[in-house]
């Protein structure tokens, strides 16, 4: 396993090498990249600007763990009931996927939308499910997974739901992006490695105190980090622990440290 950095969580105006020499001096070796609207890596970035970027981290000692589609510009919605918006969101995700492709980046982090009063969990589930299955076969073309996580989008709240729908979309492309604290609230981590197991593709590191409902630094929230520990092990999990710990909350060095501990637990 390698210590990782989410730059979901790394300052807005740090350019791409800048986060790559601030995450090596943190003591990470891996790193989670962003597609943004403004940032170095956008929808339009050509691929021999993204090729050209994937050897600077590999020159930095940097493996490349994923990457996270967070513009806002474009729609990614995968499940709301206007079938239009979801083809539109499809060639969007596509186009991501390509970005990941283009850099050697073996996994792509995908949120799927979120529920309304308006949209019912029958429909969405329908909705997100047929998009999936549209999107697997290109997936599975180009050779880049896509790992959906649950960021308390009232949707596959549990990891039985979750691995039932995985089981729908049955394709090795489509899986689980696994996050510690994000589970936290509604149940066990630990639970959901054992349950989704065969699905779970990457990685991402947060603590959750459920007590006054707040983020703390790893290591002094509620997450069982050894039975955590414990479940990836079983499962023969060694890809990149990804730390999401915003700065705000703890610095970077101090929490690469704190997964060091942890992968020893």
């Amino acid at each position: 396993m390698k210590v990782g950095l989410s730059c979901i969580i790394t300052p807005a105006d740090w350019s791409y090498t800048e986060t790559l020499k601030q995450a090596k001096a943190a003591g990470y070796e891996a790193i989670e990249l962003v597609i943004r609207d403004e940032w170095d890596i956008t929808l339009e970035t050509p691929e021999s600007k993204l090729a050209q970027m994937a050897r600077q981290a590999a020159d930095e000692g940097l493996e490349l763990a994923s990457i996270c589609p967070s513009f806002r510009k474009a729609p990614k919605d995968l499940m709301t009931n206007d079938a239009a918006v979801r083809e539109q969101s499809l060639e969007t995700v596509k186009r991501a996927l390509g970005i990941a492709k283009a850099m050697g980046i073996d996994t792509m982090l995908l949120t799927l939308g979120a529920l309304t009063p308006q949209l019912y969990y029958n429909e969405a589930y329908a909705n997100a499910l047929q998009s999936m299955q549209k999107l697997a076969p290109f997936a599975e073309e180009i050779g880049v997974n896509v790992a959906i996580e649950y960021v308390w989008n009232k949707f596959l709240l549990s990891p039985m739901e979750f691995a039932r729908f995985c089981d729908e979309v049955a394709s090795p492309r489509v899986g689980l992006f696994f996050d510690t604290g994000n589970m936290t609230i509604f149940g066990y981590p630990e639970h959901w490695v054992r349950i989704c197991g065969k699905h779970l593709m990457k990685v991402h590191f947060k603590d959750f105190k459920r007590q006054g409902y707040q983020w703390t630094p790893l290591l002094e929230g509620d997450v069982d980090f050894p039975a955590v520990m414990a479940e990836l092990r079983k499962i023969g999990y060694d890809g990149a622990l990804i730390s999401e710990v915003a700065p705000s909350i703890a610095s970077l060095e101090s929490q690469a440290e704190a997964i060091r501990k942890i992968m020893q637990m």
